[in-house]
């Protein structure tokens, strides 16, 4: 892959935030060839080669699409070729590298410590494989995942996710807070925030760069890693590599990919990513009472942890259910903070409900299966199933009582319509 991901320096915009204030610098692109997407055009497979052409096209120049449930439910760790994807900037011209389910072969991939610090430090892709690694199975899921469910209440601008914008996948990686430790930074007591930026830079000189911030005494970063490796491989180009941050039960937008950047400073990062869009306000909202543009540091907070979510896998609306004995099944998940010890079901819309058996995984931030044997009469039934932690969080029934002007954190509980016969 061409270009360097290289960062010299600080800038007067990076100086800014350093000290609490303005912005941070872009990166520098990765030149690779033309990448053409024909008008209109939205196979998977075309506009990602390896991709499997049943997957859902919300946004072909982004490549975003999602998994339908009838393939996601068939795997228990979730195939790259079949996984979810989610890109910011257009997958042409020099991002048209991002299109790809190879990996990032640069063993050189840079990754710059600065900031606040006395000591900057680089460290490469070689280095990080030498290094100790740790394994995770973990949940990715898209803020927005679940989003074209708002609509029963107000359709939410972006694209109309509904389950499939969810994977379950293991990550390789370097812990992040022990390499931090190790690199003798010299860090100032002034520090009070992480921000990590990627080398997926804006199309245009006055776009927003991709850079997401935390508090760095938040815990999520005590179980983050640096990741170059998902279901045992290099990390695909299209899912973020050469490295990229996993925070296991944080939203996607929070791993960031293509990871080139670790900054150390006082103040969160104010570009848009993060002072205005993937947040959620601070109190219920209807529609027209808030605009996106109205987002800030005050009135809002960043899509982190996982809302409790439970779906149903089996049986799915275009599946053909026989009368009398069902099996339904599917999965449950939260932030990993407590476990998921609940999971019911019902057959009645809501009437009624069972307790469905609970398959706890060896990650707490991975899918609980759960599954309840039952009776289903001939006709049509409404199945629903809602998950409950051990901290008592669970799902609302309505599930639009959370809508919100961008549509994140869909978690009402589920439901399937189905006819038995």
């Amino acid at each position: 892959m061409a270009g360097s991901n290289d960062r010299l320096g600080i800038t007067r915009r990076e100086f800014g935030v350093l000290a609490g204030g303005a912005g941070v610098a872009v990166g520098l692109a990765a030149g690779a060839p033309h990448l053409a997407l024909a008008a209109g055009k939205a196979n998977a497979a075309d506009l990602i080669p390896g991709k499997v052409p049943e997957m859902i096209v919300h946004n072909a120049k982004l490549g975003v699409m999602e998994t339908p449930l009838e393939l996601l439910r068939q795997h228990r760790i979730t195939p790259k070729e079949i996984m979810f994807n989610r890109l910011h900037f257009p997958i042409e011209g020099e991002r048209s590298w991002t299109a790809s389910l190879k990996p990032v072969e640069r063993p050189e991939w840079t990754i710059r410590i600065d900031g606040l610090v006395t000591r900057v430090r680089t460290v490469t892709l070689a280095d990080l494989e030498k290094m100790g690694t740790t394994e995770v199975e973990t949940v990715v899921q898209c803020a927005g995942n679940g989003r074209g469910f708002f609509a029963a209440k107000a359709k939410c601008p972006g694209s109309q996710w509904h389950h499939g914008g969810m994977a379950n996948v293991v990550f390789e990686g370097v812990p992040l807070r022990p390499l931090l430790d190790s690199l003798d930074l010299g860090a100032s007591s002034q520090v009070r925030y992480l921000t990590v930026g990627g080398l997926d830079d804006p199309p245009t000189p006055k776009g927003a760069d991709f850079e997401k911030s935390y508090h760095i005494d938040d815990p999520a970063l005590d179980r983050a890693i640096l990741a170059f490796k998902m279901n045992g491989e290099p990390i695909p180009a299209c899912h973020g590599g050469a490295v990229r941050l996993v925070v296991p039960g944080y939203y996607g937008n929070m791993n960031v990919k293509y990871v080139t950047r670790l900054l150390l400073a006082a103040a969160p990062a104010p570009t848009v990513f993060q002072a205005r869009a993937y947040r959620v306000p601070l109190h219920p909202v209807e529609p027209g009472e808030m605009k996106v543009s109205d987002f800030n540091l005050q009135n809002s907070v960043p899509t982190y942890g996982f809302r409790i979510k439970s779906v149903i896998f089996a049986p799915l609306a275009s599946d053909k259910v026989a009368a009398g004995p069902v099996e339904i099944r599917g999965v449950a998940w939260n932030d990993g903070n407590a476990a998921v010890d609940l999971v019911e079901v019902s057959t009645d819309g809501g009437a009624s409900w069972k307790a469905a058996t609970i398959e706890k995984p060896k990650s707490p931030f991975a899918w609980y299966h759960w599954s309840l044997k039952t009776e289903l009469p001939a006709g049509t039934h409404t199945l629903m199933a809602r998950a409950t932690d051990a901290w008592g969080r669970s799902q609302p029934l309505d599930g639009t009582a959370m809508w919100n002007p961008k549509g994140y954190e869909w978690n009402g509980v589920d439901r399937v319509t189905v006819t038995a016969s």
